[in-house]
């Protein structure tokens, strides 16, 4: 017989009001449906680079399923470091200044957890990856959003940047390129935005999760190369994105020691260390993956320049993004919502793109269609939305 006495609500009041990320509620509703083309999943259509998969395969042939070090295998943080130093610039000390994780998300996760102290202010540009706000929030920090424009290219400006700082103000948070939008920062915004933190004396969390798909021909860049910054930049990077290698769950963290430490020891706690097969991978695409990267970034380039193309001829204005592998196109012409539209096109031509609403409420108006897909595909889905939009306009006339 069960006991009819109820017991209190045990979920923390904090946890209880976080709202469940929009991306996952659209793509519940994706999944009931037959013949989708989306553009909608953040994942690489390509297949891990075989002498990836076969680093995996071998380590555990050879036994290697023990547990490793909290802060990773040394031949793997070797090797990240020596790429960062090789590609970014920034030199870090593989003993103690890198520590491998369970993707950038729990490097992203534990990088807020080891600088926020409740009530302190985290800014953030918007539209942004759907994590930031909650993770701050999570840890009992006040999320602070900075719009991004269209007419600024989705670019966050120093000026406005500077405008949210308070004495409260703990850290700032940049990701470029840009998920949602492929947005980057120029040279000259990003030093602007690098005086700024060491004027106020602020952490920044880098996430470079998109740095390598990147198509402006110009060297990868890292405000933690920048003078003054290095000691107050927690890098975020990972494997998921650039090498194709989402399922291995590889991601890192480098910083000034006392940072990484901090980290590890949550780490430490919550995780122990990432995947040993996963490290031992990631380690041979470093040393090996580099031309199927550079592969796989000049198709994501031609894919770039075919769905923007379509889209601005459509009407959708679109700018040309210089990075990650997503667009973001202004829908307001069409007089629907975000969520309106796509939850429309969806039903009437089966092709899913993401609402803009779902990175923040200055997403309003947008919607991110990824073109991490074929290039059959995006044309098929093109010509998807074309007929959708035009039908709008007809209702309209």
């Amino acid at each position: 017989m069960s006991d009819s006495k109820s017991c209190r609500d045990f979920v923390a009041p904090h946890i209880a009001v976080l709202p469940k990320s929009g991306i996952r509620f659209f793509f519940d509703l994706v999944n009931t449906m037959t013949d989708v083309i989306s553009l909608g999943i953040g994942e690489p259509d390509f297949v891990s680079p075989w002498s990836v998969c076969e680093a995996a395969m071998y380590s555990l042939e050879r036994g290697r399923t023990s547990y490793t070090s909290n802060l990773g295998l040394l031949a793997l943080r070797q090797a990240i470091c020596g790429y960062l130093e090789q590609e970014f610039g920034v030199r870090y000390n593989p003993q103690n200044e890198c520590l491998v994780t369970v993707g950038v998300s729990e490097a992203f996760d534990l990088a807020i957890r080891a600088i926020t102290s409740p009530g302190d202010e985290i800014i953030y540009h918007e539209p942004c990856y759907v994590s930031y706000g909650t993770e701050i929030k999570m840890a009992h920090g006040v999320a602070v959003p900075v719009n991004t424009l269209e007419k600024n290219l989705f670019a966050l400006d120093p000026a406005d940047l500077e405008k949210a700082v308070t004495p409260r103000t703990r850290a700032i948070i940049l990701n470029f390129p840009c998920n949602p939008t492929g947005a980057v920062l120029t040279p000259e915004q990003m030093r602007d935005i690098a005086k700024i933190a060491v004027k106020y004396d602020l952490a920044v969390i880098a996430d470079h999760i998109y740095s390598e798909l990147h198509y402006d021909d110009q060297p990868m860049r890292t405000v933690a190369a920048l003078p003054g910054m290095r000691e107050r930049t927690i890098f975020l990077h990972g494997f998921s994105k650039a090498f194709a290698m989402t399922g291995f769950r590889i991601g890192y963290a480098c910083g000034p020691n006392r940072i990484v430490d901090a980290m590890m020891k949550i780490h430490q706690y919550a995780m122990l260390c990432a995947p040993t097969t996963a490290q031992y991978a990631a380690v041979d695409a470093l040393k090996y993956a580099r031309p199927d990267m550079q592969r796989m970034v000049a198709e994501y380039k031609a894919r770039r320049n075919v769905i923007v193309s379509r889209l601005n001829a459509m009407g959708l204005s679109c700018f040309n993004p210089d990075g990650a592998f997503y667009v973001f196109p202004n829908i307001t012409s069409t007089g629907l919502s975000s969520q309106d539209f796509a939850v429309q096109l969806l039903q009437a031509k089966r092709v899913a793109v993401v609402p803009g609403s779902a990175f923040g409420a200055c997403g309003e108006g947008y919607v991110r269609c990824s073109y991490a897909t074929s290039l059959e595909e995006i044309r098929t889905a093109m010509d998807r939305m074309e007929e959708f939009v035009n039908e709008l306009k007809a209702k309209k006339a």
